[in-house]
């Protein structure tokens, strides 16, 4: 049994399930009174962790001391264009400020590209810089996800890119971002949970918005969920199994 082994969804209980949940807010329109709220949310009902943009990430360190709610941030986010210097400067700055969880949006024009070598190597680099830190004695380990775009690509390029993710060294391979419609299926989900096995975590993100919808990705492979309805989702669970 490797690192990330299936989870069955009916065997979850209600504490483990918040741990699944990345619980996500990045729309450019919200506020930092919003972004507060929405920090204090997470804690209360004990989410795994918070993914919100890098410049939140110190307010959001600050507020989180002593809570197990881990701070996340995506680099080069949404399509993942940035050069690898600048990916590589954007999750240093991140993990200095204290954010444990990274998700690298991998370069997605250089997937369709057919530019698989830019794509790895790209990646590569800032597992490398952040394995490297000469902080992570001191704040502990980071998670590193790769963001695939899965919405973009076809069956080959899923596949393909699953690949070169898993040979960058990431430790979870997530299929969507959480603000575009489209990505993070069931299909998407048991498409990237073959082809990486299970020393590999899957993360679903994407358009999910109830437990059902939950349920049948994590049916699909997926061991945790990135979602901006985690309060909802959560209830929704709770209807559905403890009633």
């Amino acid at each position: 049994m490797g690192k990330y082994p299936s989870i069955e969804p009916d065997s979850l209980t209600r504490e483990e399930l918040v741990r699944l949940i990345d619980y996500t807010l990045l729309k450019p329109e919200e506020t930092l009174v919003a972004f507060a709220c929405f920090i204090r949310t997470a804690v209360e009902w004990g989410f795994g962790a918070v993914f919100i943009p890098p410049f939140y990430v110190p307010m959001a360190c600050g507020m989180l001391s002593g809570s197990p709610v881990t701070v996340g941030t995506p680099i080069s986010f949404p399509f993942g264009y940035s050069d690898t210097a600048t990916k590589v400067a954007e999750a240093l700055y991140a993990i200095e400020e204290g954010a444990r969880e990274l998700a690298i949006v991998m370069n997605i024009s250089a997937a369709l590209s057919g530019e698989w070598e830019i794509v790895e190597e790209d990646l590569s680099e800032v597992v490398r810089a952040v394995r490297t830190w000469e902080g992570n004695y001191l704040k502990g380990p980071v998670v590193v996800k790769a963001i695939l775009g899965t919405q973009y690509l076809d069956i080959g390029q899923k596949e393909e890119a699953c690949r070169r993710a898993v040979l960058s060294g990431v430790d979870f391979v997530k299929a969507a971002t959480c603000i575009e419609p489209g990505g993070g299926t069931p299909e998407d989900v048991s498409l990237i949970r073959s082809a990486v096995g299970d020393d590999v975590g899957v993360e679903a993100a994407g358009d999910i918005r109830t437990w059902e919808d939950a349920r049948a990705l994590i049916a699909a492979g997926a061991c945790r969920i990135g979602t901006g309805t985690g309060p909802e989702l959560t209830e929704g669970f709770i209807r559905a199994t403890e009633t």
